[in-house]
């Protein structure tokens, strides 16, 4: 049985959202210090490379990612192919049947060089969250760093979604995965007060 990892890597050339702290790992006890292992740290935004959103991002009140239901990130989902769109729009998922799934990922291909933050990239419209909760769906996944565009402050995207109770993965790999239907897994880490999470997301052929 295939797994497909669509996780970025974490290093010190993982572009950070402008201005945001960047990923950093040192060894901080070697083996020659301690006789028997080496121990490292990291530092890093939690929203670096491949990660998931807590509603507490978006908004003060909402929950935290250790708040979610693990179950809400292991699912039936479905690769849609969204090549050339500057804007993913509900008329857009219209051709698509999403029947036995309960999470699509956009597949835009439109961050190409993954060691620089892009100018540019496919952004989602607030009416695609009504549309995928008419069909069953509690969360997306996106190739991009964002749902909504850099210089956005209201968050369209984001706080549409959020009405419609879908949780939001970004910064996936997904140039590897041909559209069709997987089983995706990926968990975020348990902190008790974080407002989104790295995640190891993968897929599974089924």
């Amino acid at each position: 049985m295939k797994v497909i990892d669509i996780s970025m890597p974490l290093n010190s050339s993982t572009p950070p959202w402008p201005g945001d702290q960047p990923f950093e790992y040192k060894v901080t006890w070697s083996m020659e210090d301690t006789g028997s292992v080496n121990v490292g740290q990291f530092q890093s935004s939690n929203h670096l490379g491949t990660h998931v959103d807590a509603p507490f991002h978006y908004d003060s009140d909402g929950a935290k990612i250790a708040d979610l239901p693990l179950e809400r990130f292991i699912g039936s989902a479905l690769i849609v192919n969204m090549e050339g769109k500057s804007t993913i729009s509900a008329k857009d998922l219209e051709p698509f049947q999403f029947e036995g799934v309960t999470i699509v990922l956009f597949r835009s291909m439109s961050w190409s060089d993954r060691s620089v933050f892009p100018g540019e990239y496919t952004v989602i419209d607030k009416d695609v969250a009504p549309f995928l909760k008419g069909k069953g769906i509690d969360m997306i996944g996106v190739d991009t760093p964002s749902v909504d565009p850099e210089t956005s402050k209201d968050l369209p995207a984001h706080h549409s979604l959020y009405e419609q109770d879908i949780l939001i993965l970004e910064g996936l790999l997904l140039e590897h995965a041909a559209p069709g239907i997987y089983e995706l897994m990926a968990f975020p880490l348990k902190m008790d007060e974080a407002d989104g999470s790295p995640v190891r997301a993968v897929l599974r052929q089924k």
